[in-house]
């Protein structure tokens, strides 16, 4: 695709507004609709836009399959891991109360980490799928 100007403008011109739209969902699903997983799906819907439009080596330069599997791993312990602090804590697990002074405050905190974790992974997951299908010979 690398000679079709029109669609690689326009992925150009796109694909920041759609990353910056999943990042507002990501940090706006605790107030309102939305949150880890849709965020998730719309950066890595943006992702394989990336890879659809410039090419799969473009996409391997931009975000390297070894990061990518490295976020996969991340996202999926910091889930975890806020899980295993509130259990430390004496609290049962993801029972967001204990992670700060008051109970409004951890729960705050709490639902932000869960929902960074579960956006991360879903995100690095779609882009893993893409890249086992896309890079088959």
């Amino acid at each position: 695709m690398k000679h079709h100007t029109i669609p690689r403008v326009i992925a150009k011109l796109t694909i920041p507004g759609i990353i910056l739209f999943g990042l507002y969902v990501q940090f706006h699903g605790d107030y309102g609709p939305g949150g880890g997983f849709q965020a998730g799906v719309i950066i890595g819907a943006a992702m394989i836009l990336y890879g659809l439009i410039f090419g799969l080596d473009d996409l391997r330069n931009v975000a390297p399959q070894k990061i990518v599997t490295l976020l996969v791993a991340i996202g999926f312990l910091l889930y975890a891991g806020v899980g295993v602090v509130t259990q430390i804590l004496g609290a049962n697990f993801l029972e967001y109360g204990v992670l700060a002074h008051s109970q409004k405050d951890g729960q705050h905190i709490g639902i932000i980490l869960v929902e960074i974790g579960v956006g991360i992974t879903v995100a690095a997951v779609m882009i893993t799928i893409f890249y086992m299908f896309a890079g088959r010979k």
